[in-house]
């Protein structure tokens, strides 16, 4: 099976206590950051601002390109079978969240029309269960709690 290069523009949104908000996925049932799939003729902040609204519901007020994950650890298997070597550009996003969170001040309230998200809740970094997390962002995760992120990351 050939492997093809997917390139991917995700959000890293924090709220006000600086927690992170996590997605679980309705195509595997685990944890990642919000975002997805360069469509054709899309720059990757298109990419980006499209997934995040598909995905959460939330309007951009702000954000800049915090790093780019390429090389080796990028690779990945889907379920199906198919490799990909994934190029992710992330996003440090500032998004306006007033009134989208649900009573237990976490959990934003959206409902995507193409069922990607089963659950958007922030979460503090130290919160974070590791086994839950989609095995092509455990990088991502691990360079986030451990504070390492710099724009280019092998």
């Amino acid at each position: 099976m050939t492997r093809r290069i997917l390139v991917t523009g995700g959000a890293i949104i924090e709220d006000q206590y600086r927690r992170i908000l996590m997605q679980r996925r309705s195509d595997y049932g685990d944890w990642g950051l919000p975002g997805g799939a360069m469509e054709a003729g899309e720059s990757i902040e298109e990419t980006m601002l499209r997934e995040v609204k598909e995905e959460t519901g939330l309007d951009i007020r702000r954000y800049q390109l915090e790093c780019v994950y390429t090389g080796e650890r990028m690779n990945y298997t889907y379920p199906d079978g198919n490799e990909v070597v994934f190029v992710m550009f992330l996003f440090r996003v500032e998004a306006d969240l007033d009134g989208k969170l649900a009573a237990d001040g976490k959990t934003l309230l959206h409902r995507d029309e193409q069922n990607e998200s089963l659950q958007l809740v922030f979460r503090s970094l130290e919160d974070i269960d590791m086994n839950e997390i989609n095995l092509a962002q455990k990088t991502v995760f691990h360079d986030l709690i451990e504070g390492g992120i710099g724009l280019l990351r092998k």
